[in-house]
């Protein structure tokens, strides 16, 4: 038995198709065949029930295939192992990062961050909350970028920074004739949210205790899919909505004035990167938290955090 007939027949399973999964293999079709039956001969067991098409996994099989993917697993664990004791990042990172980070929080770091690794592959998913903790258990995604804490114990997090929340109003609401604001000077029925899914949403909702009952009374009820979207809003129809601190930086002198902070301790949310709980490419992370660490403004850091009142999402 050997790490290539493993391969074989987990490419077999995951195809159904002999030629299929030999040409993934760059193998040819009788190779992969014989390979396959010398290991079915050593166990003494059919994995594959060849007379069906496309071909089936027995029963019996499918207990060597997930045997066989965690030994290929842990297999290519080892040579990152070793590649991470070398001091070399390479290889490829997966990342989910939530929409209301993303535009905001990747081009502080990223060009700066691929330059400095030629050698690593970057793969960025914008996805929700719930869609990351999905995918990282599930082993598709590397790390996540994300609001914390998520009470999660099977992932790990490794706690960034600081994000200050704000209010962003039209100059006609009342509560911006105060330099400072407190949650309860915010009218709910006039406050603009995110859709259902995003978790600066239920931050929002935690931090202005809203309940839907109560909520949006308005003849316009509607729900943003985006930041942006939020602050054109309040632009165009008025209202009031919560913007995180790093969205500040695109705004235009004239949008600057729209803004009130909250009277400390300001609201905030954690951002950490978070991964599986026996995720082996700390190397790669350590990396990549170094690179976010040295672009955000020092006070936003968990080093540098000032009075700060955490939300939940």
């Amino acid at each position: 038995m050997n790490l290539q007939q493993l391969e074989y027949i987990v490419a077999v399973d995951t195809l159904k198709h002999f030629s299929a999964a030999a040409a993934k293999c760059n193998v040819t079709q009788p190779t992969l065949s014989m390979m396959i039956q010398k290991l079915e001969e050593e166990l003494d067991v059919k994995i594959f029930d060849r007379s069906k098409q496309p071909v089936q996994t027995t029963e019996i099989g499918q207990t060597v295939i997930d045997q066989a993917r965690m030994i290929l697993g842990e297999a290519g664990n080892l040579k990152k192992l070793v590649a991470q004791q070398k001091g070399t990042i390479s290889g490829e990172l997966r990342i989910g990062i939530i929409p209301t980070l993303a535009p905001y929080l990747l081009p502080l770091f990223l060009n700066q961050f691929l330059k400095k690794y030629p050698l690593l592959k970057l793969k960025i998913s914008e996805l929700t909350t719930d869609q990351i903790i999905e995918r990282l258990n599930a082993q598709h995604l590397d790390a996540g970028i994300l609001a914390t804490p998520l009470k999660n114990p099977t992932l790990q997090e490794l706690p960034l920074f600081y994000e200050q929340f704000v209010v962003y109003a039209s100059q006609a609401e009342k509560m911006m004739k105060k330099k400072y604001l407190l949650a309860a000077d915010i009218d709910v029925n006039r406050l603009w949210l995110l859709e259902e899914g995003h978790c600066l949403r239920s931050q929002v909702v935690n931090l202005c205790e809203l309940k839907r009952k109560e909520a949006l009374l308005q003849n316009l009820d509607y729900e943003a899919g985006s930041i942006e979207t939020l602050r054109k809003m309040v632009d165009l129809n008025n209202g009031i909505t919560i913007l995180p601190e790093l969205a500040l930086r695109d705004l235009t002198k004239a949008q600057l004035k729209n803004i009130r902070y909250f009277k400390s301790p300001a609201p905030v949310r954690e951002v950490s990167i978070v991964t599986y709980r026996y995720f082996v490419k700390y190397h790669l992370i350590e990396a990549l938290k170094r690179e976010i660490l040295a672009n955000i403004p020092k006070e936003m850091t968990i080093q540098g955090k000032h009075d700060v009142t955490p939300i939940d999402s």
